[in-house]
């Protein structure tokens, strides 16, 4: 009698579990890392965020039996490719390639993208896994991948760079100038025209007129510089150190007498959804659930910075630091590096805000937490009692580092908190 054993060999799913099921908080952080070491600016930065991670979240929804697809709730996206039936797919594996094949489109060293990609594949190998199941979750990653890049190259981005430069205009001494020590020109000038995520356009959400200029003593503008001025040269060590927390400028310079040299750190945006993965690390969250957060909180910021960009051209506000220096003190300093971009409204602010109101709708209005995201940058953690305390500091640390009116801060919370209320109820799943 013939026996007939077969050799397929069986595969460790439980480790291909336990690898798969923390590789979304990995690539963000490795995505972040890159980031930063390409030095994009804030607004490019929370772009990059939101396509990988909500084609992350595309594939891991075509797993379940119940679609919960963005298609048609965010702007122009349509469904993506359906996952043939008659093949077995591993949901997370596919998921992890979307994110990679976005991400490789997005950013400009993608060779190290490349190669995280070819290790997670060989890691996922070693747990024996069977290669035509391994090749179909790939394919199936790649095709949702170049589905949402489709996307993505419609939304204005490469146009953007054809469009007029920022004009600075030296003869309104109310509008913004380039700030020292780099004297910069301004940054993304034009990226209210791309599209947005979830609003209906980049003026959606007004935050008000800035407050009139002014250089009388007794004038309101001139009151509001001056707390500014106040407040640094009187500033505490405890205020000192939300200033630096919270700084989040991608690009610092120095200066050593003849010699200039740069440190890159993390974006505002990048802190966020830091704290994001640090939330899902917490709760130890499926590969499914951690995609969705991802997703909303990057969909919340980008469209925060589309809307506070779109306001900061708009009003063009000269910033504290050319004020004081032309009004006050010309010997006075802000703490922080004055970013090279006009003033109304906080970009901070109106982002922080926006990816609180999201993180607490999911998690809840007191979900207290250590932001450990600046530890990397020299800085000790830090603890709030729930997202909104953890914003709230970081708008207000915008005056306590000197780059920011009082009226750009509450401002731009209140906008970022519409933002956030809007992206909430409108994200709906189809």
């Amino acid at each position: 009698m013939l026996i007939i054993i077969s050799c397929k060999k069986e595969y460790d799913s439980e480790a291909l579990d336990i690898y798969t099921n923390v590789q979304l908080v990995a690539w963000n952080k490795k995505l972040t890392e890159i980031m930063i070491s390409d030095v994009f600016t804030p607004p490019v930065a929370s772009r990059i965020y939101a396509y990988p991670n909500i084609a992350a979240y595309e594939v891991m929804n075509a797993a379940g039996a119940t679609d919960h697809s963005f298609a048609t709730t965010l702007n122009d996206l349509t469904p993506i490719p359906k996952p043939d039936v008659n093949q077995e797919i591993n949901y997370p594996i596919a998921s992890i390639i979307s994110f990679s094949t976005v991400s490789k489109s997005l950013i400009y060293n993608r060779e190290m993208l490349e190669t995280y990609e070819t290790e997670f594949i060989q890691k996922v190998k070693e747990t024996g896994i069977d290669p035509t199941l391994l090749s179909n979750s790939i394919t199936f990653g790649k095709s949702v991948g170049n589905h949402i890049l489709d996307w993505a190259n419609k939304d204005g981005y490469k146009e953007r760079s054809a469009l007029s430069r920022y004009q600075i205009k030296l003869n309104d001494p109310a509008s913004w100038k380039p700030t020292p020590p780099d004297y910069m020109e301004a940054i993304e000038p034009n990226w209210n025209t791309l599209r947005t995520f979830v609003l209906d356009s980049a003026n959606q959400f007004s935050p008000g007129t800035p407050t009139a200029f002014d250089t009388i003593p007794s004038s309101q503008f001139y009151k509001e510089t001056k707390e500014v001025y106040e407040t640094v040269k009187n500033l505490e060590q405890e205020n000192l150190a939300k200033a630096k927390f919270w700084d989040c400028n991608p690009n610092i310079s120095y200066t050593k007498g003849h010699i200039m040299y740069f440190k890159q750190q993390i974006s505002p945006g990048g802190h966020w959804m830091m704290i994001a993965c640090q939330v899902i690390e917490q709760e130890k969250l499926s590969p499914l659930k951690a995609s969705e957060v991802l997703s909303k909180v990057g969909i919340s910021i980008a469209d925060a910075f589309i809307s506070c960009w779109s306001e900061k051209y708009k009003t063009s506000v000269i910033r504290p630091e050319t004020y004081i220096n032309t009004y006050i003190d010309p010997d006075w300093k802000p703490i922080l590096q004055t970013p090279a971009f006009p003033e109304y409204t906080s970009g901070h602010s109106v982002a922080s805000t926006a990816a609180a109101t999201m993180l607490t709708s999911i998690f809840g209005e007191n979900y207290a937490f250590t932001d450990s995201t600046e530890i990397p940058y020299g800085l000790p953690a830090r603890s709030f009692n729930s997202f909104n305390d953890a914003a709230a500091e970081a708008a207000i640390s915008r005056l306590y580092g000197g780059i920011h009116y009082m009226p750009a801060i509450t401002n731009g919370v209140e906008q970022g908190k519409q933002i956030g209320n809007y992206v909430v109820t409108n994200l709906h799943f189809n």
